[in-house]
């Protein structure tokens, strides 16, 4: 299995409008970060975590010439903006969208032309797929179980998948929901800036998560300007974790 960084910003993305801090005015391109996003796939499955605004453009970057499904984490503008441009996958075939039922709802509202009797043409066909936390579900040869985590007060899902566990957004996470993540060998998490922050980890509570999970290796994703330099800050990590970046391959 492959898993490829699509994105790793914030919901903003880096560089930042209007900002000319450090992060922002880098010319490391390790330091340019689309809204997070993460590409998935085997021999036989291809799939997508989170279909934000730049999806398009990370698609075409990656060059993607197909996909088996799409999986939401919640229905945030940063993961769910790119939906319409699932259109040119749609050609030959329907896309499975999993989600849990109020990211449907969400879908469903913002986005009625591709539902219901008068859908338009060339419009996404999406096919919607409840899933709940806990509760195993198939793709392909990929078996994949949600997991409840908490974006402030808010619900939301991350996914093991395999030796990965893949979580954005979150805040915390229950005993019961963490048992879902032990044993990892891949950690892929969220891990905001360095203030404190009402509904994101923060990096040093990022850290502190991935001691607690122990995987073999640790990438943080969905980080502001304000969460540093690429370089600077992997220099400060333990050697097993670090900032993931935007087209960053790893193999599990």
């Amino acid at each position: 299995m492959r898993l490829t960084f699509l994105g790793t910003g914030t919901s903003i993305g880096v560089p930042e409008m209007c900002c000319h801090c450090a992060t922002c005015m880098s010319a490391d391109p390790h330091d340019k970060r689309l809204r997070t996003s993460a590409l998935i796939e085997t021999d036989k499955t291809t799939i997508v975590i989170d279909c934000g605004p730049d999806f398009r453009q990370q698609t075409l970057r990656e060059k993607v010439e197909h996909l088996d499904a799409v999986l939401l984490t919640h229905e945030h503008y940063d993961h769910v903006g790119g939906l319409d441009d699932l259109r040119p996958y749609c050609y030959q075939s329907v896309i499975p969208v999993y989600a849990e039922s109020n990211v449907m709802q969400h879908i469903t509202e913002r986005m009625p032309y591709c539902f219901g009797s008068e859908k338009k043409p060339r419009t996404p066909t999406m096919e919607l797929r409840e899933i709940r936390p806990g509760e195993k579900f198939t793709i392909g040869d990929l078996d994949i179980i949600p997991i409840r985590v908490f974006h402030g007060n808010m619900p939301i899902v991350g996914f093991r998948i395999g030796k990965l566990t893949y979580i954005t957004d979150m805040k915390s996470i229950d005993e019961e929901n963490y048992r879902l993540v032990e044993g990892s060998e891949i950690l892929v998490v969220n891990a905001l800036h360095t203030k404190e922050h009402p509904t994101h980890q923060n990096v040093r509570q990022a850290v502190l998560f991935a001691e607690k999970v122990g995987a073999r290796e640790t990438y943080f994703i969905h980080m502001s300007h304000r969460a540093g330099m690429h370089e600077v800050m992997n220099a400060k990590f333990p050697p097993h974790v670090q900032f993931a970046y935007d087209g960053l391959k790893i193999e599990i």
